[in-house]
């Protein structure tokens, strides 16, 4: 399966400005009047909270529902979190052609924005000693040793070159350890031999992935795309940290996960797969059909995540809910700290949501042309790089699920901006 969700996913600048489908979130704080207040002003005219006013949220329902109703998308939720307040709409439906309705605590694939939990465990294992920033990958990943480089990355397997370094933990976290994702996607020899081999990149299929010692095995078999450290490649660092984490911490992914992060800050519905008392809350998945525009079921709740994968991919295996991808949102916000204590140091976090990338990276890097024109990348999340149509003030970081999900956060507004849904981003039904 071709998965066409990432370049549109990104490129979805009316969401942004509009509070429409895009490459951020919701981003109340752009509209009239919704922008940061001085102290003990009151807030303007038609103020709804401390955070939004009644016109910003109204035009964001107003618009959101339009997708609904115009069958662009089954259902969504949506979340806006700012100074204190926050507010939460469910439109439409789980399932088309049932009656069920979305939910505030319905439970979505998130894909893609497993990305920055799995930064923020790595960095925990730094903190810890764990691991090493700046340390080769072979003392955990030893089948990442002596790599070979694709003398042309659209030639054959077996003309290479020796890797000129060693992978290093922070090429995973930044992605540029010299495989990942290229578009199109099923078209060279090496995507085709990385997809033969149940190693490659496309949307998530916890049910089709080998355990993880057979994940790793198989693609050490394949050459690197590039040299480490000279491109950014999405997706391929996420799932290796995700091994990394379970070899440096003695526990599978799922554990790690849950007892330093998910049960701190109270995430009881983020997990690698849902418990059968829970699938009530698991949509259907959705993917558009290019030729008759149709929605085809890309996932039934009975199905792939119905159950613990073999692979608990670090890149894009994670489900979860509104309100339990806040509290992880926050804690970002808040530099690593939450009601109960600390998950990372402020130091981490700033180092995760600061750009990594070199001008020279990026201009052999991106999803498409002029991708890093105003874009970074840290650890598991884009941020902007400077003065846009939303914000007068560059910081905005955080990243999308290519089966409907996006987020971000605006520290310059103290806004955590969420919205999910069960269709998958980049057809262009969502255009217009």
């Amino acid at each position: 399966m071709t998965f066409k969700g990432i370049p549109t996913l990104i490129d979805r600048r009316k969401f942004i400005e509009l509070t429409a489908i895009g490459g951020g979130a919701i981003v109340i704080s752009s509209l009239p009047g919704c922008g940061p207040r001085e102290p003990g002003s009151g807030g303007p005219q038609g103020q709804a909270g401390r955070g939004f006013t009644k016109e910003g949220l109204s035009r964001m329902r107003e618009t959101m529902a339009g997708y609904v109703g115009n069958g662009k998308v089954p259902g969504l939720v949506t979340l806006v979190s700012r100074r204190g307040e926050t507010h939460v709409e469910a439109l439409g439906v789980k399932t088309l052609g049932e009656p069920a309705p979305m939910t505030r605590n319905t439970i979505f694939r998130i894909a893609s924005m497993t990305k920055p939990v799995t930064a923020v465990a790595t960095l925990i294992l730094i903190e810890e000693g764990k691991v090493r920033l700046d340390e080769t990958v072979e003392r955990l990943l030893p089948e990442l040793a002596n790599r070979r480089v694709l003398k042309n990355v659209d030639g054959p397997l077996n003309e290479t070159v020796p890797a000129r370094r060693p992978i290093t933990v922070n090429d995973l976290l930044t992605f540029r350890m010299g495989f990942g994702l290229l578009f199109p996607m099923d078209s060279r020899p090496i995507q085709k031999a990385a997809n033969s081999l149940g190693v490659g990149i496309g949307p998530p299929q916890p049910g089709s992935v080998p355990a993880p010692n057979e994940w790793i095995r198989r693609f050490a078999t394949l050459p690197l795309m590039s040299q480490p450290g000279e491109q950014w490649l999405y997706n391929t660092g996420s799932d290796l940290l995700g091994i990394l984490i379970s070899r440096a911490s003695g526990q599978d992914l799922e554990t790690f996960f849950r007892e330093r992060i998910f049960d701190k800050l109270g995430m009881q519905d983020t997990s690698f797969s849902v418990p059968a008392e829970k699938l009530n809350r698991l949509p259907t998945s959705y993917m558009g059909n290019p030729q008759t525009g149709a929605l085809d079921v890309y996932d039934k709740p009975q199905a792939q995540w119905s159950r613990p994968p073999a692979f608990p991919s670090g890149a894009g295996g994670l489900v979860s809910t509104v309100d339990d991808f806040l509290l992880f949102a926050r804690m970002l916000l808040n530099k690593g700290q939450y009601d109960g204590g600390r998950i990372v140091s402020a130091q981490s976090v700033e180092q995760m949501t600061s750009d990594h990338l070199t001008p020279e990276q990026k201009s052999v890097s991106g999803f498409f042309p002029g991708f890093f024109d105003n874009r970074g990348w840290g650890f598991g999340v884009s941020m902007i790089t400077k003065p846009d149509s939303v914000s007068s003030v560059p910081g905005r970081y955080g990243w999308d699920g290519g089966l409907g999900t996006t987020w971000f956060n605006d520290p310059a507004q103290d806004l955590v901006a969420i919205l999910m849904t069960q269709r998958a981003l980049g057809d262009e039904a969502w255009s217009g």
